[in-house]
């Protein structure tokens, strides 16, 4: 028997539910590669990637299989047991990268909680109870749960939430000699982003991730890469951290993990990991089949070198219109990033006003993001096809074109 669904529009949005979004006027309904159309059946090219998040574009026949075939047999079964999928992605990943063991949970937030919570009890059963302090860097971001957010950089997301969580200290990203002004022997964890995505994907600086090593070396600290939303090839490698040629202690992703399914996971070495026992942390679904199937059909496909491989040429072609694109039109001044993680910096006349073009971009059928005000963000499908990258850029050339009066 089949649901019926009650009619519903975008003013129901703004009487049903809490007011911490503000959405766009329209509601997409339905999607197909990078294309999306809204309830009106208006077409749009999808340049957002759900924030980074839909890997392999809408509806992919692989993970649309990988889904209905697991949800015809099992759903879930809490973590009194274990299931086959969570065993053959952690397999994977462990396959994949440097990791011995995998945590697996429903977002990115609840990866970094548990990175967070490991480092400091590593920190104080390997050197007892003062060895808790985490530094992170300015601008970061790496989740909304209260821990996640006074770990992150941007006071405008923690404050007003009563007292914070202490022993959580903030220096500027790719500065090595404040890092180390601020590390000691007291630090259990230094947090980082490769590329800072909600901070206005600011790429790390080679020599700095690999003093942040040695210093974490020095102090016995772990080194946490964040890569939420650099992992699963968005970079053109499985995870940015590959780029860079540094190994970080625990790694946490999502987004892209699940191709839009909400999946998350911790990823450590067994030195790490054995400081995690039975009872110490824990999630009701994280793990859970339905996810685990769909992560493994997303990690199979992305981890090769026809996916990874194309991740590179479309960057480039992305690259070379946007900069033709803010030379033409006088909007970005510069276009950072990597892979298909790319952000077109806001020339000074432009400052502040990436909500202004992302709004344009809509009106012109286009979805694009920003990272802060000043930077308009790039993060489609990985494998969104040349036609659509090249109709979505002549569509964001029509919005700045009218945003101009060029």
């Amino acid at each position: 028997m089949s649901v019926q669904h009650a009619p519903v529009q975008r003013a129901d949005f703004d009487q049903v539910m809490v007011p911490v979004f503000a959405p766009a006027a329209f509601i997409p309904v339905r999607g197909e590669g990078s294309r999306v159309w809204d309830q009106s059946g208006r077409e749009l090219v999808d340049f957002t990637g759900g924030i980074a998040v839909n890997v392999l574009g809408h509806a992919h026949p692989a993970l649309v299989e990988a889904l209905t075939e697991q949800a015809q047999k099992l759903w879930h079964v809490s973590n009194v047991f274990t299931n086959e999928p969570a065993l053959r992605l952690a397999k994977l990943l462990i396959a994949a990268t440097f990791a011995d063991r995998v945590f697996f949970a429903n977002s990115g937030a609840e990866a970094n909680e548990a990175a967070f919570k490991l480092a400091r009890r590593y920190g104080h059963e390997v050197a007892g109870p003062e060895k808790c302090e985490i530094i992170s860097a300015l601008n970061s971001f790496h989740g909304r749960t209260l821990f996640t957010v006074s770990v992150a950089g941007q006071p405008k997301y923690s404050e007003g939430f009563g007292p914070k969580i202490e022993g959580i200290s903030h220096v500027p990203f790719n500065d090595l000699e404040a890092l180390r002004a601020q590390i000691s022997d007291k630090t259990c964890a230094v947090v980082l982003e490769p590329i800072q995505g909600e901070g206005g994907v600011m790429p790390a600086d080679q020599a700095y991730l690999e003093g942040v090593r040695q210093l974490c070396d020095q102090h016995g600290a772990l080194l946490i890469f964040d890569e939420v939303q650099t992992g699963v090839g968005r970079t053109g490698e499985l995870f940015a951290y590959m780029h860079y040629g540094v190994t970080p202690d625990i790694l946490t992703s999502a987004k892209s993990l699940g191709g839009g399914f909400p999946v998350g996971a911790m990823l450590t070495s067994e030195r790490v990991a054995k400081h995690f026992g039975v009872g110490v942390h824990g999630t009701t679904y994280g793990g859970n089949p339905l996810a685990c199937a769909v992560g493994e059909a997303v990690i199979s496909i992305v981890n090769t070198p026809e996916v990874l491989g194309g991740v590179a040429r479309r960057s480039e072609r992305f690259k070379a219109a946007l900069l033709r694109l803010g030379a033409q039109y006088g909007v970005f001044e510069q276009v950072r990033g990597m892979g298909l993680l790319l952000g077109a910096v806001l020339g000074e006349a432009w400052k502040g006003r990436a909500g202004e073009v992302m709004k344009a971009a809509q009106e012109e059928d286009l979805m694009i993001l920003q990272a802060g005000p000043d930077v308009v963000r790039f993060a489609p499908s990985l494998v969104i096809a040349e036609a659509d990258i090249d109709e979505g850029l002549a569509r964001l050339e029509r919005a700045l074109a009218r945003l101009t009066g060029a």
